[in-house]
């Protein structure tokens, strides 16, 4: 127990973090066979399986569990002390950062993101992870992803506004009966599409129930991607946030109006775990994904 390859640690941590030996591999950059002799060295170090066969991967023990938060932390700490030894360069980095984003972040954020990365660091990965709201602050913890950008706070991290937002209306540009304006009882009487909760955009329908008044829904669907092939000859309403319902207007068939009633501007920021300050690499890519943003959006806007 006196020697332990750090090696071993990091196949532990992401062995957990992955739940599967083929994804761990992957993050790994080694082949699977390595990764479970390096699996079948960590039962024998801790006299426990470890990890168990399940239909949808592999799940932790008990001891597992046990380990998984000191081994990270320590693991984190030294990959820290090491990056701060070493002078980080993006142009010659073949790293893959890990990013959490909705499906908003990925229409608006993503093209601008790798435009930089292109020009900054063109031999670095990217690896997107579809961000799931109530799980970004243990991802960023854990080191499953690299940072996240979303709308919420995001408890234990550290953030940077990127955007402030409104939400508008969008539809058909042939809507048999709305015009260039949108009255509140147009809004009220017309069928809508809405996205999900879980996406974090349920303000909508909190701002109308404070004015005791409800929408029509007549189709759910779980992203906002969808939408712009769906409002075109239909007359549905949508409400999205304004800088991709500019996007899909681009496009044609389409149009936005101002919202009838008063909601609350939002802002979207950047998020990543303190822990990250200590890596030379990582705060370049939160910086960069910042900057790449920020100036975008300054230039989509002028």
């Amino acid at each position: 127990m006196s020697h332990i390859d750090l090696n071993l640690i990091r196949t532990f941590v992401t062995l957990y973090e992955a739940r599967s030996v083929t994804l761990a591999a992957e993050r790994l950059f080694v082949t699977q066979p390595s990764v479970s002799y390096g699996l079948a060295r960590l039962r024998e170090l801790f006299d426990d399986a470890l990890f168990s066969r399940t239909r949808d991967g592999i799940q932790p023990t008990f001891v597992a569990e046990q380990l998984y938060g000191t081994l990270r932390e320590s693991l984190t700490r030294i990959e820290g002390a090491v990056q701060s030894c070493r002078q980080f360069d993006p142009a010659s980095t073949e790293r893959r950062f890990r990013i959490a984003l909705s499906d908003l972040g990925e229409m608006g954020f993503l093209p601008l993101i790798l435009a930089r990365l292109n020009q900054e660091a063109p031999l670095a990965e990217v690896e997107v992870l579809p961000l799931q709201v109530d799980q970004a602050g243990e991802w960023l913890a854990s080191g499953k992803a690299d940072a996240a950008i979303c709308r919420h706070p995001v408890p234990g991290t550290r953030s940077q506004v990127l955007i402030s937002e409104r939400y508008v209306c969008l539809l058909s540009a042939r809507h048999p009966r709305i015009d260039q304006q949108l009255s509140l009882d147009q809004f009220l009487a017309e069928r809508h599409v809405t996205v999900t909760r879980t996406t974090g955009h349920g303000s909508i329908d909190d701002a109308l129930k404070s004015i005791h008044a409800q929408r029509r829904i007549s189709l759910h669907v779980p992203h906002f991607s969808v939408l712009q092939k769906i409002i075109p000859g239909t007359e549905l309403l949508a409400v999205l946030p304004a800088q991709i319902a500019r996007l899909f207007i681009q496009e044609g068939d389409l149009k936005m109006l101002e919202l009838p009633f008063p909601v609350a501007e939002f802002e979207v920021s950047l998020h990543w775990h303190p822990n990250s300050d200590s890596s030379a690499a990582l705060r370049w890519f939160c910086a960069t994904v910042a900057d790449a943003i920020i100036h975008g959006q300054a230039q989509a806007d002028g």
